[in-house]
């Protein structure tokens, strides 16, 4: 179960042939990004579990899921990109079933984050769950 914007990211790194211009992509994605206020930048929506620092603020509106995201490097910055693309717009309670690790994993990105990455995004994953579980 992935939301189109995802799939279209899917699709890019069919054509993308090696992780390098895999790595740059989802960095562009990342600078991409509208720059999160500095006020939301607040321990509450601080992840905690990532090397980086990163800010989630979500939000719920006619019961879908979104969230904007900040973080100090912009490879994590990309990362987040990424997974507003596998949860923006899904409805609340469907959030929990969607299995980020699989959707992740079709893009290649659990062989190439190094650990301290795939537990950043793992923690930003758990958080987008906790918050949409109400």
């Amino acid at each position: 179960m992935a939301t189109e914007a995802f799939e279209d990211i899917a699709e890019t790194f069919e054509f993308l042939d090696d992780w390098e211009d895999r790595y740059r992509h989802v960095i562009d994605m990342g600078k991409a990004m509208p720059v999160m206020d500095d006020a939301l930048k607040v321990p509450a929506t601080k992840v905690d579990g990532c090397a980086s620092q990163v800010w989630l603020q979500p939000r719920i509106a006619d019961g879908k899921f979104y969230f904007d995201g900040d973080s100090d490097a912009m490879i994590v910055k990309g990362l987040i990109a990424v997974l507003q693309a596998l949860y923006t717009g899904v409805p609340v309670q469907d959030i929990a079933a969607v299995d980020a690790r699989t959707e992740l994993g079709r893009l290649g990105l659990n062989d190439h984050l190094s650990a301290q990455r795939s537990n950043g995004v793992r923690a930003m994953i758990e958080r987008i769950q906790l918050v949409s579980a109400g």
